[in-house]
């Protein structure tokens, strides 16, 4: 088995891109998830209430992003300084203390968004714990929805294709890791893989939400049912979440690349019961 894509997200729910290599961090992907898109109240924005968001390209440079867009441009913002304002800003339950991005990023996505918006950065990388259900002390995320990293597999995927009128692309479950597994659902028995000397914890199964019936580029819905209702039919958990991907935390720093094997480290029954 082996890593045959990597993913990162520099702004929450705008577009990803793939990536050779990645830099892990205890938090995450290095660059993945750092900036998000809020409301003038602080709440996070994602494409389940925009989808005109997945029309923002991001670039992702050392101390910066560039946004990029069809009809309005490019526009390069500067991560925050320490002088920046902090605000706080909420997602899901959480609360938590952000930088306020350059105000003219605020205004640049509010003309694409058709609402008022700003653009945050996480500042610092112990703000948010992940929920300690899952986790460990000392196990943080950034503006991820709940765990620093996303692994699914080609099996699983596969599977679901084969069971679906109209093929996905693996690009509608914004997964930060891809692994060559063979048949369906490989991933809900792991507990614990090693990649290069990167070794991660799988935590919790991800729960899918509407956003995988978006086109990743556009924010269309070619069918507003697919994929999560053969998905819901095929693979959900005891407490009845439609799951495709495994949640996963990282023990330790290091660098991944496609084309490293992965070890199963340690397995079990499957994590849906």
């Amino acid at each position: 088995m082996k890593v045959v894509e990597l993913y990162r997200y520099p702004v929450k729910s705008l577009r990803g891109h793939p990536v050779p290599r990645a830099d892990i961090e205890t938090m995450g992907m290095a660059g993945d998830r750092r900036w998000m898109v809020v409301d003038k109240g602080g709440q996070f924005l994602t494409i389940r209430q925009i989808p005109a968001m997945t029309t923002v390209d991001v670039e992702h440079r050392d101390a910066s992003i560039v946004l990029k867009h069809d009809l309005h441009g490019s526009l390069v913002v500067e991560v925050p300084g320490p002088d920046a304002a902090l605000r706080p800003v909420k997602i899901w339950k959480d609360s938590v203390v952000a930088r306020q991005a350059d105000p003219a990023a605020g205004d640049y996505l509010s003309g694409i968004l058709g609402r008022p918006v700003d653009l945050v950065h996480f500042d610092d990388p112990k703000n948010r714990p992940v929920d300690p259900e899952f986790a460990q002390p000392g196990d943080y995320v950034g503006f991820a929805d709940g765990f620093p990293l996303l692994v699914t597999t080609t099996g699983s995927l596969n599977h679901l294709n084969g069971h679906l009128a109209r093929p996905v692309e693996m690009a509608r479950f914004r997964p930060n890791i891809v692994l060559d597994a063979q048949g369906e659902w490989p991933e809900d028995s792991w507990k614990a893989i090693r990649i290069g000397s990167v070794e991660l914890r799988i935590a919790k199964p991800c729960a899918r939400c509407v956003i995988t019936t978006r086109d990743p580029l556009s924010g269309e819905q070619p069918d507003p049912r697919e994929p999560l209702q053969t998905l819901g039919k095929l693979h959900r958990s005891a407490k009845g979440g439609i799951i495709f991907g495994q949640n996963a935390i990282p023990n330790n720093a290091g660098t991944i690349s496609i084309g490293d094997a992965v070890e199963v480290i340690e397995a079990g029954v499957s994590n849906l019961r």
